[in-house]
């Protein structure tokens, strides 16, 4: 093993890939990790807003039975130091918490505010559990804070633009 090997041993992935804190901080590179629950919060960008306590229920017994099988979705903390935001994985998230977990295997990257909604929207469209109101408050949102158009946003979640704007007038 070459000594900048050795010397990276034990100080995280970065040190072993060549990655500076810098990147990381701008989301150049996603981490694994196991991060406390008590370090999450949920993200404000999120498109989903209601949460059935049944269905909560119903995944933290199987995560307390067969243990978590995906990852969360995080990114750093915009205002706070050493705490991390949901941007994919709420219910997992919330499930884990119920559980009293203690910590939760996720994917952290630098997101941006725009980003992490692209991706909670994203996220949500392709499980095919987001509900018409809001999907169509996830693509208002886009377009309003960050002037995504209705064909932009078709380019951005794969479907057409007729579909978008039969969407957005729903609201």
């Amino acid at each position: 093993m070459n000594e900048l090997r050795k010397q990276a041993l034990g100080r995280g992935l970065s040190s072993l890939l060549g990655e500076s804190h810098e990147e990381e901080q701008k989301g150049v590179y996603s981490s694994f990790q196991h991060i406390p629950l008590t370090s999450i919060e949920p993200g404000v960008n999120q498109p989903r807003h209601s949460f059935s306590e049944a269905d909560i229920l119903s995944l933290s017994i199987s995560i307390k039975e067969k243990g978590l099988l995906q990852p969360i979705l995080l990114r750093y903390h915009p205002h706070k130091k050493d705490a991390y935001e949901i941007v994919a994985g709420e219910r997992r998230w919330r499930a884990a918490t119920l559980i009293n977990m203690g910590d939760i295997p996720a994917i952290g990257r630098g997101f941006s505010d725009e980003e992490a909604l692209e991706v909670g929207v994203l996220e949500n469209l392709q499980r095919q559990d987001l509900d018409p109101i809001g999907e169509a408050s996830g693509y208002r949102r886009l377009a309003e804070e960050f002037g995504h158009t209705q064909e932009s946003l078709s380019r951005i979640v794969g479907k057409s633009r007729s579909h978008i704007a039969n969407t957005l007038r729903l609201l």
